[in-house]
């Protein structure tokens, strides 16, 4: 794996571990795709430090709980604005 990839993958964990973000805006802060943010964080960050990954791992698991709550959200909303 090249250095810069090891090096981005451990600067994207540490921000999502600091801010608690999604990998969404991780890619947006960082300018790559939320697909790349993905993919460093579940394929990549383990290889290069395991304990890092499950970090990140806690963080990705409690925003994908919270997403459904969301979604329901912005669908009330959007159906309250259609009345």
């Amino acid at each position: 794996m090249n250095d810069y990839i090891e090096e981005r993958a451990l600067e994207l964990a540490k921000y999502i571990i600091s801010s608690r973000t999604t990998v969404r805006d991780a890619g947006k802060i960082f300018g790559v795709s939320k697909s790349t943010v993905h993919k460093d964080m579940t394929e990549r960050l383990p290889r290069i430090n395991r304990v890092v990954a499950l970090q990140v791992r806690d963080v990705l698991d409690i925003n994908s709980a919270e997403k459904a709550v969301r979604g329901g959200r912005a669908l009330q909303a959007l159906r309250r604005r259609v009345q």
